[in-house]
C-alpha cells in the first residue's frame, strides 16, 4: 500500500486535483470527447458548458452516488450538496464540479431522453 502525504489539507490539496476535459451541452454535439478514467481516491474537477442552443441536462444518479461531490460552482456561487441526480441548463452557462472518486465501476452521465452514444459521458473509476 502506498502512503501519500497530502499535508494538513488531506486528499483535497490542490496538488492532488486533476482537471478533466469539459463536458459540452449543445444541440446535436457530443457531450464528451472520450471516456474518462479516474482513480478511486482521486480528486477531480470538471466543467460543464452549455451553449444555450437547447434546454439540456445531464443525469446520472449512479455516477453521483459513486463520488463525493465537494462543490458545484455556478455564477461564482459555491454549492455544497448532500446529493445530486442531475444538472439542467435552461440557457447558456457553465457549472464546475469538484469531486473525489470513490466506488470503482463504470458510470454514465447522459442527456435524459436521448439514446445516442454521443449524448453521454462515460467514467471508469478504478
Amino acid at each position: 500500500m502506498q502512503h501519500h502525504d497530502y499535508g494538513p489539507s488531506g486528499i483535497m490539496v490542490r496538488s492532488n486535483r486533476e482537471d478533466l476535459e469539459p463536458l459540452t451541452l449543445a444541440s446535436g454535439k457530443p457531450v464528451a470527447g472520450g471516456e474518462y478514467t479516474l482513480k478511486s481516491g482521486g480528486y477531480y474537477r470538471i466543467n460543464i458548458v452549455a451553449d444555450g442552443s437547447a434546454e439540456l441536462a445531464l443525469s446520472g444518479g449512479d455516477f453521483f452516488r459513486a463520488v463525493w461531490v465537494n462543490e458545484i460552482i455556478v455564477n461564482d456561487i459555491e454549492i455544497r450538496p448532500m446529493g445530486v441526480h442531475s444538472i439542467e441548463f435552461d440557457a447558456a452557462g457553465e457549472a464546475e464540479i469538484s469531486f473525489v472518486a470513490i466506488v470503482p465501476g463504470r458510470y454514465t452521465l447522459s442527456v435524459p431522453g436521448s439514446s445516442g452514444e454521443t449524448q453521454a459521458a462515460h467514467f471508469i473509476i478504478q
